[in-house]
């Protein structure tokens, strides 16, 4: 057994050492399908400035905490919303631990929070773990008062 694993994990070293690109050397079933979406991690204030407040399409402002279970289960419920709606309004996930001033300045008292965000305006805001169906009409409302 362990010659069997050692031999499995030699020829696949070898393999990624060879290869400059480890995507190429997995097999086609193990490459991703999932839809391309418009999301984002905000570094700093200037980033959030430039990325969300300057934003020429819609901006859903996700603050959330890594520590945060209804955080965890509520991403990948905004993100197939935002995913359906093909660019017409992007994703910014704002870790409030990491800029606790931008969690400050929108009034972050427990999270998940999300802010729908035009023209650098909070239009709508949104407290803790939702269904998709319940977030799916926040940002349509969003997208649809353009």
């Amino acid at each position: 057994m362990f010659a069997t694993k050692f031999l499995r994990s030699s020829i696949f070293s070898a393999a990624i050492r060879e290869s400059s690109d480890i995507c190429s050397i997995l097999p086609k079933r193990f490459a991703s399908t999932a839809p391309q979406i418009d999301v984002f991690v905000v570094q700093d204030s200037k980033d959030f400035d430039e990325r969300v407040k300057n934003s020429k399409v819609p901006v859903i402002v996700d603050f959330f905490a890594t520590w945060c279970n209804p955080c965890r289960m509520l991403t990948p419920r905004i993100e197939s919303v935002i995913a359906e709606r093909k660019g017409e309004v992007v994703l910014a996930k704002v870790d409030i631990d990491e800029h606790t001033e931008l969690a400050l300045d929108y009034d972050i008292g427990s999270v998940p929070v999300l802010i729908a965000m035009k023209n650098g305006k909070v239009e709508d805001k949104l407290i803790g773990l939702q269904d998709t169906d319940k977030l799916r009409k926040f940002v349509d409302k969003v997208v649809k008062s353009k």
